[in-house]
């Protein structure tokens, strides 16, 4: 395997990352599931999901993705060693770019669901599940819009059959847990500090 095919899968969903990222910054406000509970008497989804999270997460993840597009072509220009996906370019990046950030939410949320159907809280940890819900998420909501796309003739070939390989997509399998336990590990540190600082 090659550093080029590590590059192109992490590029592929860096919106999604995007987006995750954002919700978890951005969130808060009313819960998805309005703070009901499940039949189990469980939370649906608990108050870590919640709407602005969503949209705005959405939002920003696909603002990035516009401006990954212009790079990607810009690339082409000035013949960048390694190919990197331009999701279509304008205007079918669009649906596709929101299929990855869309998708990787509502993976994290599913997520959510089955999390809490287990017993387990919000923060704790559920191995495996936490790090990659929202890269299967991105798979299935970017393949599903790939394919729709494909079948109506607005694209010319299926965008995700075209830009993940097995290799793309068993480098996203394999780094995301690595990327997910080191950005927990530094937002427990960020903390931890400034909870020590409060108490000073």
């Amino acid at each position: 395997m090659s550093y080029e095919i590590i590059i192109q899968a992490l590029w592929l969903v860096l919106p999604a990352y995007v987006a995750n990222a954002s919700a978890l910054i951005f969130g808060g406000g009313t819960p998805i599931d309005f703070g009901k509970k499940w039949k189990d008497g469980r939370r649906i989804l608990g108050d870590g999901k919640t709407w602005r999270g969503l949209f705005i997460g959405t939002f920003v993840g696909m603002t990035a993705g516009f401006g990954f597009s212009v790079v990607a072509k810009y690339a082409v220009i000035i013949d960048f060693p390694i190919k990197i996906n331009d999701f279509t370019g304008f205007p079918m990046m669009i649906p596709i770019i929101a299929s990855l950030c869309f998708g990787a939410l509502i993976g994290d949320i599913f997520e959510s669901f089955f999390k809490r159907r287990v017993g387990k809280k919000r923060g704790d940890d559920w191995i495996l599940f936490d790090q990659l819900d929202f890269i299967l998420g991105v798979l299935l909501f970017s393949f599903l819009m790939g394919s729709l796309l494909h079948v109506f003739n607005l694209t010319y070939e299926n965008w995700f059959f075209a830009s993940f390989s097995l290799w793309h997509i068993i480098v996203l399998l394999i780094l995301t847990p690595f990327f997910h336990f080191f950005a927990n590990f530094v937002n427990k540190k960020l903390k931890s500090k400034h909870l020590s600082k409060q108490n000073i």
